[in-house]
């Protein structure tokens, strides 16, 4: 098992170098987008029943919901920039997110273009040799000169299910950011409406 992964890389040839940076950016994105957008981290529960409930909101202090609420305390009268405020929080929890779709495209060209080039060499190799070429080492070439475009689907598949469980994992929080605005720009304009009566 071992050597057939070396036989897999050594027949990826130089374009190994741009699959292997395909598969670490590809790994430390899913990893560290996957951390970052856990429920904890953009909108805990207590946070989110505080809001609904009109209960005074403590805690989740690094939030993304906290954040919001925070912003909307500051400017009581301006709900068009704290729906923009919004956006632009849900713009930061799709960092890195459309990198993946250009890995899912690139890999499997590089890996395509990696398999060319080896077939290239099998057969110059062949052409160059008088007679027959020997099948079991043609058929070893080829076999060898297929592992560029393993690697690139294998980066390119991981990428297009990453990316789009991301994605939905995004879309689901801005739709619940979403409802709780309006309960958070509620909050405010009462806040603010009281402030101006004192």
């Amino acid at each position: 098992m071992f050597l057939a992964s070396i036989d897999i890389i050594k027949g990826a040839g130089l374009l190994i170098y741009p699959l292997g940076l395909c598969s670490v950016v590809m790994v430390f994105i899913l990893v560290e987008r996957s951390y970052a957008l856990r429920k904890t981290a953009i909108m805990p529960s207590d946070l989110v029943d505080a809001v609904v409930t009109g209960k005074p909101i403590t805690g989740g202090k690094h939030t993304v919901l906290a954040r919001i609420i925070e912003f909307s305390e500051k400017h009581p009268a301006d709900p068009g920039a704290v729906k923009a405020f919004a956006r632009l929080e849900v713009n930061r929890m799709e960092r890195g997110i459309p990198y993946l779709d250009v890995l899912y495209a690139a890999a499997p060209m590089l890996g395509l273009t990696g398999t060319v080039w080896s077939l290239l060499h099998v057969f110059s190799a062949i052409s160059s040799e008088s007679g027959l070429p020997d099948p079991v080492q043609f058929t070893s070439g080829v076999a060898l000169a297929l592992s560029a475009t393993l690697l690139g689907l294998l980066i390119a598949i991981p990428s297009l299910v990453g990316g789009g469980y991301l994605q939905r994992r995004v879309e689901g929080y801005a739709a619940q950011l979403d409802v709780l605005l309006e309960r958070i720009l509620a909050r405010a304009g009462s806040k603010s409406s009281s402030g101006d009566g004192i």
